[in-house]
């Protein structure tokens, strides 16, 4: 469970804004002065800090030179009712993880809290590169003996000493991010920022002002000038996730980054030079998207300087026996209980799947089988695997082809004008509601069933107005 900690000195702020944030499964620490923020964060090492820009005894800024130079990776968010730009500025490039004003919106917040947390983690949580069984910790690993692992391994300590431009291929869930991670933590910068942008999950309308910031001015409701995520990176790492699917017009940007080490804001004339490291990732084909138009050809050798491929599961099944037992253990001390072991029978039930959704579905299944299991060791009955088609099971088969259906209606009926949309709330609506009725209504393990987190989940029933029971708020 994470630990926020709250350093301002308005009383009933804290308050409340605590009490949210212990509803979406944090954990809080408040402080009402600088000096008792920085003993506190000495004394519970928070995941976050949350730190006005005005104290009683000393400002913002800082306390938060001190905590930079205790805690050079917890992410720090600066809040203030005071405009400044360049104050905001000044304190992002000293390594701040963002400035937000007064008043902001809670569910903004959250969400902002949220990447901060998992930014904070991937800095912080060094990434074992194959351990062996007797030194599994609770630490993120690459598992695994395969030759496809081995070469993997040799690959990031070749490169993570170095500045290379990396390129990591894979299909969905093989773990590209540890990867990613790995040459990171190895690398020369793995004292500076690491950021992280998913270039599929953010609208195309921000993912450039994300990645190269903004102008005030620069379109409506920039009212301040905003520092993007290569500049908050300055002297560190930024990893692009998805990059197969970045837009063309902002392609262009990133290879000016890579060809000349400079950027320009959204609405700036004059080029920001930057000193960043890009690791990207990606499960497309980029070949075939170069021939056909979609990814540049100039900007594929820019990133392909270092290529490391990660294998699929069901590639590299001698291996499954090893990931199951560093994941049980994993996960059961995230769940504070102790492994159940799991039956030879349930074992080779496991490594006869295919696994489509490798490594992060083999963690999802595990999970969800830990979730209901009662401590006795996994058996074959306790696993099921929901990408699994039987031939023979007609159910399915007719379940599998009304989705079909329903699908094709909609697109063809011409009563919705935004199909893509309509169909991705039907079916997240569902889900949200199924998983809330299994669980009871109990939304950490509703979370845990859906492979999301809490306030994740908690942003998805407001987005799709789901009420507390799982029914749609009309």
């Amino acid at each position: 469970m994470s630990l926020i900690l709250i350093i301002d000195d308005d009383r009933q702020l804290c308050s409340s804004f605590s009490k949210i944030l212990i509803q979406e499964g944090y954990t809080t620490e408040v402080a009402l002065s600088g000096k008792e923020g920085i003993a506190t964060a000495q004394a519970s090492q928070p995941d976050v800090a949350v730190l006005d820009v005005r104290l009683p005894d000393m400002t913002g800024l800082e306390v938060f030179d001190i905590l930079h130079q205790q805690f050079p990776k917890l992410p720090v968010l600066i809040v203030t009712a005071f405009e400044s730009t360049e104050t905001a500025i000044e304190v992002i490039r000293k390594g701040a993880y963002d400035f937000i004003y007064k008043p902001f919106d809670v569910l903004d917040m959250l969400q902002l809290i949220e990447k901060a947390v998992f930014t904070g983690r991937c800095m912080s949580s060094p990434v074992d590169v194959n351990p062996q069984k007797m030194d599994f910790s609770s630490r993120d690993a690459l598992v695994g003996n395969c030759r496809q692992m081995l070469e993997v391994y040799k690959g990031i300590g070749r490169v993570a000493s170095t500045d290379a431009t990396v390129l990591i291929r894979g299909e969905s869930g093989t773990g590209k991010e540890l990867a990613t991670r790995a040459i990171y933590n190895y690398s020369n910068r793995a004292d500076k920022p690491f950021m992280v942008v998913n270039c599929v999950a953010i609208p195309e309308t921000l993912l450039e002002s994300e990645l190269f910031g903004y102008e005030k001015g620069s379109f409506t409701g920039a009212a301040h000038r905003r520092l993007g995520k290569i500049e908050q990176a300055q002297g560190g790492t930024v990893f692009l996730d998805e990059v197969g699917d970045m837009p063309l017009s902002i392609q262009a940007k990133l290879l000016r980054l890579l060809q000349e080490k400079s950027i320009e804001r959204l609405g700036g004339k004059e080029p920001v030079d930057v000193d960043v490291r890009i690791i990207a990732a990606t499960n497309k084909n980029l070949e075939a998207a170069v021939k056909n138009g979609s990814f540049r050809e100039d900007l594929y050798y820019r990133l392909r300087v270092v290529t490391i491929t990660m294998p699929p599961l069901r590639e590299r099944k001698d291996d499954i026996a090893t990931l199951v037992n560093y994941l049980l253990l994993r996960l059961s001390h995230k769940m504070s209980g102790a492994s159940p072991g799991i039956t030879d029978e349930a074992m080779v039930k496991l490594q006869q799947y295919d696994w489509p959704g490798n490594i992060r579905e083999l963690s999802n299944t595990l999970k969800k089988t830990l979730i209901f299991n009662r401590g006795a060791p996994i058996a074959p009955e306790d696993i099921s695997f929901p990408h699994l088609v039987e031939e023979s099971d007609t159910r399915k088969k007719v379940g599998t082809e009304q989705v079909r259906q329903w699908v094709r209606a909609v697109l063809t009926n011409g009563e919705q004008e935004k199909a893509y949309e309509f169909c991705l709330q039907q079916v997240a609506t569902l889900l949200i509601k199924e998983a809330l009725e299994l669980t009871a209504n109990n939304k950490s393990q509703a979370a845990k069933v859906l492979g999301i987190t809490r306030p994740t989940l908690h942003a998805k029933m407001e987005k799709y107005c789901i009420g507390e029971q799982g029914f749609r708020k009309d």
